[in-house]
This record gives structure tokens, sequence and C-alpha cells, in this order.
């Protein structure tokens, strides 16, 4: 059976959670610190591999009343490479305060400063992730694909 990833795209970290089998469940895996196409593309073709990754869901950051934004962009060039790479098709879903969400989660739990920063990225995927498997499931929000 094939995983979905979730991804929380950064121009310098990368965090990454992936799904069960049965897409339900989403879990941390890593938070990715990226070192040039070539050695991102061996990573997340690695990843592919080992998980047996069928879909990516990349976070789209939009700004408060939905639109796109620069980081928008970003996103969404990053996600046509991840499929030129791995051959892996990707979907985006909105992923507006993810981040805020998982740093209260990681400041609720009392970590330092610096155990926060290690975990953030990943955790956010992980959020962002199961609302896409969640609302997948509830027909809410439609994913979006590359070309929205």
């Amino acid at each position: 059976m094939s995983r979905i990833a979730g991804i929380d795209f950064g121009a310098v970290r990368i965090g990454i959670a992936i799904s069960d089998p049965e897409g339900i469940i989403a879990s941390p895996v890593e938070n990715y610190t990226r070192r040039g196409p070539d050695q991102d593309a061996q990573r997340f073709r690695r990843l592919v591999d080992e998980e047996r990754i069928a879909l990516f869901v990349v976070g789209l950051p939009l700004h408060l009343d939905g639109r796109e934004s620069g980081k928008s962009i970003e996103a969404r060039q990053f996600g046509r490479w991840l499929t030129e790479s791995t051959g892996v098709p990707v979907e985006f879903f909105d992923e507006r305060f993810t981040s805020r969400e998982a740093e209260q989660y990681l400041l609720d739990a009392e970590l330092t400063k610096k155990r926060r920063k290690k975990r953030i990225d990943m955790l956010a995927a992980q959020i962002m992730l199961s609302a896409y498997l969640e609302s997948r499931d509830k027909g809410q929000q439609q994913p979006r694909s590359l070309d929205d």
C-alpha cells in the first residue's frame, strides 16, 4: 500500500510528514535541511522508494483572505520541481495557521526554543497533512493540483 507525504516547504528547511498506508493518520518524519537541487532530489526519491509515496501534498501559504502570497509561488515552483524529480504527483493544500498551531503545541509542551526549532517544520507538515486527510474524507476542501 502506498502513502501520502505532507510537505511544509521552506527555503532552508522542509518539514516532512507521512500518512499510514490507509491514509488516516499523519506522522512527522523529519525536518530536512536543503542541500541543493541534486541532493534534495536524491533525498525525495529515496523517501518515495522507502515509504512508497504515491502523492505529495505541499502546503500552500495563503493570505488570511485566501489570496495566494509570494511564498505560494515558491511552493508551487517547488511542487513542480518535486514532481519532475520524483515522478510523483503533487497536490497543494491550504496551510494557513499550521506553523502557528505547531508553535503553540511546542510552547504548551514547554520545549526550549532550540528544541522547538528542531520540530516545528515537521509538526506543521503533520498538522497540514492531517487536515488534508480529514478534508478528503469529508469532502470539505478540494485539494489544488499543480495547474490551479
